[in-house]
């Protein structure tokens, strides 16, 4: 996991949750003015991940646009940055909650779930799955005190059950996304039963596990 991002060399994947694209010209017609620019900021980031991985394939795991009419917001740079990165990759838009209805999918695939090699990539976790699974929705973030200095950082979750599937939430990668609390009540239930959760974060190229929960001996 770097960047947000989680890198599947067998596949030669990049799986990517929560991008939100055009979250910023969705508050504008709130009335609440943000810079326009996340979205060009939140293809950087996926060709950045793409070129340091040498990924061929890209999965996004659902949000991909803040709502069902942000591809039509899109500005002609950012739709020109995403148009580049369909045609030279293969590239599968997975549905969330806030674009079931993509309107375009800008030359790519567009499903609802999708099972690879036996791994289960959604949007949303769905509590008492068995096999393992990727999935987004939480956007996750891991409280820490560093130096004196409380932070936040985005994080996975990783859930493990004996004779169960691995499963994992990743963090929500897009520019504008916010965050839930790691061991909040929602997160441990969506990926329950469990005997144990943990956070993970990257650091030194590997992943660093903060304990959520365990079960009770």
């Amino acid at each position: 996991m770097k960047s947000n991002a989680l890198y599947w060399p067998r596949e030669r994947a990049l799986l990517v949750a929560d991008l939100h694209l055009e979250k910023g010209s969705w508050y504008a017609k709130q009335g609440q003015m943000l810079p326009p620019y996340d979205s060009r900021e939140t293809l950087e980031r996926v060709a950045d991940s793409v070129k340091a991985t040498g990924a061929r394939r890209v999965i996004t795991l659902g949000d991909n646009f803040h709502d069902n009419a942000g591809t039509s917001r899109l500005d002609p740079y950012a739709s020109g940055m995403l148009e580049s990165l369909t045609r030279a990759l293969d590239w599968v838009w997975i549905t969330g909650n806030h674009d079931e209805e993509m309107s375009r999918a800008f030359g790519a695939t567009l499903v609802e779930e999708l099972e690879l090699n036996g791994i289960v990539l959604r949007h949303e976790a769905k509590r008492g799955e068995t096999r393992p699974e990727l999935s987004g929705h939480y956007h996750p973030k891991m409280r820490l005190k560093v130096r004196n200095r409380h932070i936040a950082r985005p994080c996975g979750v990783v859930s493990r059950t004996r004779g169960k599937g691995d499963r994992m939430i990743l963090p929500a990668f897009g520019a504008y996304t916010g965050g839930m609390d790691a061991g909040a009540p929602e997160i441990l239930k969506a990926l329950g039963p469990a005997n144990q959760i943990d956070a993970v974060l990257p650091a030194k190229g590997k992943l660093v596990r903060f304990p959520l929960f365990r079960e009770a001996a």
